[in-house]
């Protein structure tokens, strides 16, 4: 889910049972409404309004994570961007590249950081190619990932 650059606007309130909820799926997603209405004490049709709730305002996203390296993408990239002209244009025309999970707009060295997944190296040099030749791309540098050492899901119940 993507995060806001201000904070203050997608401020949202969790009370503890939804907490409760989110951690029990955290731990499971696949796990049954009846089994978690069970650990926070709430009914079936209770713990499903809520969650339904929860998806509608955006503070809840259900999806199944792969390990790219296990599906045969072994080559991940932290790649900063420098732009000359339209920021959001350039963003945005990345944002259709399929190797592309997530685009930050940021402040200081790079006006992007784009992270990438590819089969491999010689992938990777094929994307870079394609980035470069977008108009507003003044330049490109790599941070290749040699291996992930944390990766967390469980923002705001903990």
């Amino acid at each position: 889910m993507p995060v806001s650059a201000h904070p203050e606007q997608n401020q949202a309130e969790l009370d503890d049972i939804s907490k409760r909820i989110i951690e029990q799926l955290q731990e499971d997603g696949r796990r049954s409404y009846a089994a978690i209405a069970e650990s926070v004490g709430l009914s079936d049709a209770a713990v499903r309004q809520r969650m339904k709730r929860l998806i509608d305002s955006k503070l809840l996203e259900i999806v199944a994570v792969t390990d790219p390296l296990r599906l045969g993408f072994t080559r991940q990239a932290m790649i900063g961007v420098k732009v000359q002209g339209q920021l959001e244009t350039v963003a945005q025309a990345l944002e259709s590249y399929p190797e592309v999970s997530y685009i930050v707009l940021t402040a200081g060295q790079h006006d992007l950081l784009v992270e990438v997944v590819c089969e491999d190296d010689a992938h990777l040099l094929k994307l870079l190619g394609r980035m470069r030749e977008l108009p507003a791309v003044a330049s490109t540098e790599t941070f290749m990932y040699l291996k992930l050492h944390k990766q967390r899901y469980d923002w705001g119940t903990r």
